[in-house]
């Protein structure tokens, strides 16, 4: 891919992510009191309660993915600036113009990133055995 293409990929994909993060913003500002607004703990039933609480919860979790997604923007853009766009940060070799073009801040060719998620997977598999 080259540097210009990559550069209009990533830009649109970054104010993509912004006009979300946009939309989750009081989030961070809201207790989570605050965020269950009219809902009276003695007028509603738990499980509406129950399904704001799940609700923020969520809203926070996509949040948190998208501004993850928006700094591996930053980097990718970081590294386009370098010269290291589109190269595997693992092995070295060229990451695919088709893995760019699906995920244009990609860090790892296919093969380094599933490496990675083979090892996420096993340290979380050993995290959730040690809590037991």
């Amino acid at each position: 891919m080259d540097q210009e293409a990559a550069r209009k990929h990533l830009s649109e994909e970054q104010v993509r992510l912004e006009q979300v993060r946009e939309q989750y913003a009081d989030l961070h500002n809201q207790s989570e009191q605050q965020s269950l607004g009219e809902l009276s703990n003695l007028d509603q039933h738990q499980a509406d309660i129950g399904t704001e609480t799940f609700d923020r919860e969520r809203d926070l979790s996509l949040l948190e993915q998208v501004e993850a997604e928006l700094a591996d923007i930053e980097h990718a853009l970081e590294r386009l600036e370098e010269g290291t766009y589109g190269i595997c940060e693992a092995c070295g070799k060229p990451i695919g113009d088709e893995r760019l073009e699906a995920v244009p801040a990609a860090r790892f060719c296919l093969q380094d990133q599933d490496k990675a998620e083979d090892e996420a997977g096993r340290n979380h598999a050993n995290e959730r055995s040690r809590n037991r």
